[in-house]
């Protein structure tokens, strides 16, 4: 490598295991990644809470 003009083989290396290893991560984090579409009968959504009023502030602030 030394005779082709790269100053530091070992950094050159290094940084193509690093590489090679930050994509293979990936990959298998994409692999990982599946997930099942929700069922259209599914639960209803939850009520508005109705009949509570304001709640009042902290007494004096204002």
């Amino acid at each position: 490598m030394i005779e082709m003009g790269i100053l530091d083989p070992a950094k050159v290396t290094r940084s193509a295991l690093q590489a090679a290893a930050s994509v293979a991560g990936l990959m298998i984090t994409t692999e990982a990644m599946v997930a099942d579409k929700p069922s259209e009968g599914g639960a209803p959504a939850m009520p508005d809470m109705g009949g509570m009023g304001g709640m009042g502030g902290m007494g004096g602030m204002m």
